[in-house]
């Protein structure tokens, strides 16, 4: 076995194959091995070569040398080639070039180099008493090393053209799921190995175009330019470093956080220092113009888990904020379209990996949701949040409005205290043509595997329904809505109410029970509820729709209602008139002409029991003694239903249901017939009804 010394590592690719040609010169005459000699041929078989690089095994040269020529043909195979610190693994690797002595200690050879089926490389190597001189090619990528008898601690590296993809090994040491998919490296690295020092790796690379992903898609990047300074010490089993440097353009992912760089320079420097597993980074900054500024200090643990972090931030203007950082999270809450301005100021301390505190310095921040959900003007304030000792901070805005409807100034008096956020007292302001009051918030951010979780209780006194009925384009209700919600929970995108909320609607109550919302600026938002109507004055009620005047009182549930995107797709409903109601407030119970064609339109109803269809245009309205619908959804299909079953429109035909009971004379009822019927096509019936598309006809 041969055995070169080792030395220090140089930590690069080329090294390797001036490894090999080290091995293939002391393979000549004198080397230990076996070796047979003849007149223009020899060759050696070396069992195994060490070096601070790499390891061969199974290394086989053959030298083909004409008597009196001044070069031969060299052919080097080596079985193994092991770089395990660099994470670089050849088999069959071969390596042929023209060996030329220059001089009596230089020699050039120049050739191919392939590893079992992979690409060819081609291998250039000077070696000579007063320097070493190496380049690994492939097209237009190279490679130079360049290393002098005069200063052998000291050896130079140029990178021209050169494929990150060749780094893939190299990364994979330090991060095994990162996979490169492209871009290249220009530059200079001059590594330093003296005697009983540390090792030194300094010099500027350029990166172009650089693009990586991972296996599970939670990290990516891609059209990534920038200079980088860096320098790289170790030694004695502890480890430095330091990067300076400047980013332009390209995007990367990581997690839920999507950063797109501007064309304007980013400048980034860290420093850091081998702790442990992991590492400590003493400094890093991060400098985006007057976006975002972050400087501060981390500590890395196994497995990049973040272990401690202080970080002071600044923006002295929040509108690129949304494009450039914080699109990821913000797209998560349905919220990728928010405007912003304003400046702030904020720092967040982890200690053991938890969330130790945070606050942030609000300065007159506007919140402007680009499809008109809800404004937030002039967002000010100093909220804290702390793990440890109670503080207190407040947070305030000038106004806003939700969904076009104008809420007035307000301020939370907050107090914080074992890793909590809440309100210190209730809080009171006039909105909607009423108020609504906080009787309490509690936010807790993230921490041990829980998610975000928020939680409040609230107040609703006398809201102006009209108002709301015409900030959200729905017919002229009117009434107001007060109530308590003792508890209601934001978690994982789920807002739950406890409790209910009732409505003074046309004369009578709306009660609201058993109200969640999901995704409430996501993505086809959904709302799930209970109703129950109680003596509503149908008569108002006809006349806000145009339906044709309908006088009594209207009892009613809805179950299980469930909303996706706004559009209802399930529930449970039934409605009638309330008789009891009637006689006890004298209300007459009548039904126009207009109505009932109304009604036999959307529900597929017909005429019986009445007088002949042609004496039906002498009367304006008619008694009725009751009235009755019910639909059950399910899948965009309404089960239809009534007051009762009704006999067979014709023989053989089907039973149909009661929805008008007629009383008096005329006596007129209105009978369904169609127990299925296409829900969007109901929908669309009542809407041509409200446009006043639908006109009477007499039968």
């Amino acid at each position: 076995m041969l055995a070169l010394p080792p030395s220090r590592k140089p930590w690069n690719r080329p090294l390797v194959a001036g490894a090999i040609l080290a091995a293939c010169l002391l393979a000549g005459p004198g080397a230990t091995g076996s070796a047979q000699a003849q007149p223009r041929t020899a060759t050696a078989r070396i069992d195994r070569v060490e070096t601070a690089v790499a390891t061969l095994q199974d290394v086989r040269v053959r030298l083909h040398w004409v008597p009196g020529a001044s070069s031969g043909q060299l052919l080097l195979d080596a079985g193994r080639v092991d770089a395990v610190d660099l994470g670089y693994h050849y088999r069959n690797l071969r390596w042929s070039c023209p060996l030329r002595r220059l001089q009596a200690d230089r020699w050039q050879c120049d050739g191919e180099l392939r590893s079992g089926g992979g690409p060819a490389f081609r291998l250039a190597v000077d070696l000579g008493s007063e320097h070493t001189r190496a380049q690994l090619a492939r097209g237009a990528a190279r490679i130079d090393l360049r290393r002098d008898a005069a200063t052998p601690e000291l050896t130079s590296i140029d990178l021209t053209r050169v494929p990150l993809a060749w780094a893939q090994a190299l990364l994979a040491q330090a991060w095994p799921d990162g996979q490169l998919q492209g871009g290249r490296l220009d530059g200079g690295l001059r590594i330093r190995a003296p005697d009983n020092a540390p090792l030194q790796v300094e010099g500027g690379l350029d990166v172009a175009d650089a693009a990586l992903d991972t296996p599970d898609a939670s990290v990516a990047a891609q059209g990534i330019d920038g200079h980088f300074d860096i320098g790289f010490r170790t030694g004695g089993g502890n480890s430095s470093f330091d990067v300076s440097g400047r980013l332009r353009g390209g995007e990367f992912l990581a997690g839920n956080t999507y950063v797109a760089l501007p064309e304007s320079p980013v400048t980034l420097e860290v420093e850091g220092e081998s702790a442990g597993e992991g590492w400590r980074l003493p400094r890093f900054a991060w400098r985006d113009g007057d976006v975002l500024v972050a400087t501060g200090s981390a500590g890395i643990g196994p497995g990049a888990s973040l272990q401690s972090l202080q970080v002071d931030l600044r923006s002295e203007d929040v509108a690129p904020l949304r494009d450039r950082y914080l699109s990821g999270w913000l797209g998560l809450a349905g919220l990728a379209d928010m405007e912003m301005s304003g400046a702030l100021e904020a720092s967040l301390h982890v200690a053991d990996g938890a969330l130790q505190s945070a606050d942030a310095l609000l300065h007159d921040i506007d919140l402007v949701d680009a499809k008109g959900r809800f404004r937030f003007d002039d967002l000010a304030g100093h909220p804290r949040l702390s793990a440890g000792a109670v503080v207190t901070s407040d947070l305030r805005w000038g106004g806003g409005q939700v969904y076009g409807l104008d809420f007035e100034a307000a301020s939370l008096p907050l107090a914080s205290g074992n890793g909590e956020l809440h309100l210190r007292e209730a809080v009171a302001f006039d909105a909607f043509g009423g108020s609504i009051r906080f009787d309490g918030l509690e936010f807790r951010p993230p921490r041990a595997g829980a998610p975000m979780r928020l939680e409040f209780s609230l107040g609703l006194d006398r809201l102006d329904i009209g108002m709301i009925a015409k900030a959200l384009d729905l017919p002229e209700f009117t009434g107001e809505l007060s109530g308590d919600i003792p508890s209601a929970r934001y978690e994982d995108g789920r807002l739950v109410f406890d409790g209910g909320l009732g409505m003074q609607l046309f004369g009578g109550t709306v009660e609201v029970s058993q109200l969640a919302l999901e995704r409430p600026f996501g993505v086809a938002p959904s709302l799930s509820a209970d109703l129950v109507l109680d003596d509503i004055d149908m008569y108002s009620l006809t006349g806000v729709f145009d339906f044709g005047s309908i006088s009594g009182k209207l009892d009613g549930r809805v179950d299980g209602l469930r909303l996706v995107d706004w559009t209802a797709t399930a529930f449970d409903a039934e409605l009638h008139t309330d008789r009891a109601a009637a006689r006890r407030d004298g209300v007459r119970q009548r039904i126009s002409q207009r109505a009932v064609q109304n009604i036999s339109s959307v529900g597929d109803a017909s005429f019986v029991n009445s007088l002949q269809g042609r004496l039906l245009a002498f009367f304006d309205d008619f008694g009725y003694r009751e009235i009755g619908i019910s639909c059950e959804l399910r899948n965009t299909v309404c089960l239809m239903g009534g007051l009762d079953v009704a006999p067979p429109a014709s023989p053989g035909s089907g039973p149909g249901f009661t929805i008008v009971r007629g009383a008096g004379i005329p006596n007129l009822s209105v009978v369904g017939y169609n127990r299925l019927v296409d829900w969007p096509v109901l929908l669309e019936r009542v809407a041509e009804i409200g446009k006043g598309n639908i006109k009477p006809v007499v039968q």
